[in-house]
């Protein structure tokens, strides 16, 4: 199959990680910014077979793990409403809010609708005149255009009912936010490639060049990430710190032109918090004034109070790359898929869940853990 069975080869797996044995000389971190690559790194071994001189630490890539806390409260108080249909996607179900989560909203009663594109809830809106039928719209760069493109299609079609909870939130000012901060320790970058689809490789140069820190563009495969960690640790041991692409197949310069002129049409760029990290100037969208209409925030008037982090979850540490899950005294004890503490475990993206699903260390426990 063109663009899968050739990044899973045997062969070249095995070349790739001796040119990576063979390349690294002294100890490296590197952070894969992409939740998706983490689960790839870690179900396919690649985590136990790198040269031990070698760290990979798992960033803030997880769409639904980094949803704040107050932004689930706002879908939930939603979900409640008796006119209000909720719609999301299903890994946010079981994020859990302040109190509870919107499974639990749905158990008692809530119309509460998992659905696969938010088109599906414009339309939803058009069959259900009256119901008020918001999305809970959360992702990176990469779902944010289909989000943008339905606020635009309900607009023409008239669906005054129709809303989004608007959660998005931004790669590049995350990574300024980890490289900025005391603690860092990140030498080089696996940057998200499905982001990079969509925006291209422009906003990632300045942060290569005030760091001095060089990323990569990666794909998911493990031929695509195994290229990318040679070719980031390449340039580490060269003194270099440039932005590459190694997802070539997907990714140009300037990124999907028209998917972000859809989102600067849409959406404008705002301060959000992250969960777990907290408040990240310029690091999010919001829904314009020319569509404000269609933000569920005005719609409903929401203001909840805040409240704070489960102080038993570390994900924020997790997710800056300072530990990894089984740093957590909780992990696999309290904090399990089945009852998460925080969103990492509940996620299909998020590192503790790969780690809990597919870690050789954790699995099998006489492997040592380092």
């Amino acid at each position: 199959m063109k663009h899968l069975d050739e990044y899973r080869d045997p062969h070249l797996f095995d070349v790739l990680m001796q040119e990576i044995h063979k390349k690294v000389s002294r100890p490296w971190t590197l952070m894969e910014i992409c939740g998706g690559q983490t689960h790839s790194l870690v179900k396919n071994g690649i985590v136990d077979l790198l040269p031990k001189e070698l760290t990979l630490v798992h960033g803030p890539g997880c769409p639904v793990c980094v949803t704040s806390l107050g932004v689930i409260d706002e879908a939930i108080h939603l979900a409640q409403r008796q006119d209000v249909i909720l719609c999301s996607y299903g890994d946010m179900l079981r994020v859990p809010g302040s109190h509870l989560s919107l499974l639990e909203v749905k158990a008692r009663g809530a119309d509460v609708r998992i659905l696969y594109s938010p088109l599906e809830a414009v339309q939803l809106a058009m069959a259900n005149p009256e119901k008020q039928v918001v999305f809970f719209a959360v992702g990176f760069e990469t779902t944010a255009p289909a989000n943008a493109l339905a606020v635009v299609h309900a607009d023409k079609a008239g669906a005054e009912n129709f809303s989004i909870l608007a959660s998005h939130v931004l790669v590049p000012p995350a990574m300024e936010a980890i490289l900025s901060d005391p603690e860092n320790k990140i030498d080089g970058f696996l940057a998200a490639g499905h982001v990079c689809t969509i925006m291209g490789l422009d906003e990632y140069y300045p942060i290569a060049e005030k760091y001095r820190c060089p990323i990569v563009v990666t794909g998911f495969e493990p031929i695509d990430l195994l290229q990318g960690i040679l070719m980031t640790i390449t340039q580490l041991e060269e003194g270099r710190h440039e932005v590459e692409n190694q997802y070539v197949r997907s990714v140009q310069e300037a990124g999907n032109t028209v998917a972000r002129q859809t989102l600067t049409d849409v959406f404008e760029v705002t301060d959000k918090v992250w969960r777990g990290i907290g408040p990240i100037p310029m690091s999010g969208f919001e829904v314009r004034d020319r569509y404000k209409r269609f933000n569920a925030r005005l719609k409903f008037n929401l203001n909840l109070d805040t409240v704070d982090e489960d102080k038993d979850c570390i994900s924020g540490a997790i997710m800056k790359g300072l530990k990894k899950p089984m740093d957590c005294p909780n992990f696999g004890v309290k904090c399990r898929p089945e009852h998460p503490l925080g969103a990492p475990m509940v996620s299909s993206e998020g590192a503790c869940a790969a780690y809990f699903h597919y870690s050789s260390a954790w699995n099998n426990p006489t492997i040592e853990v380092s």
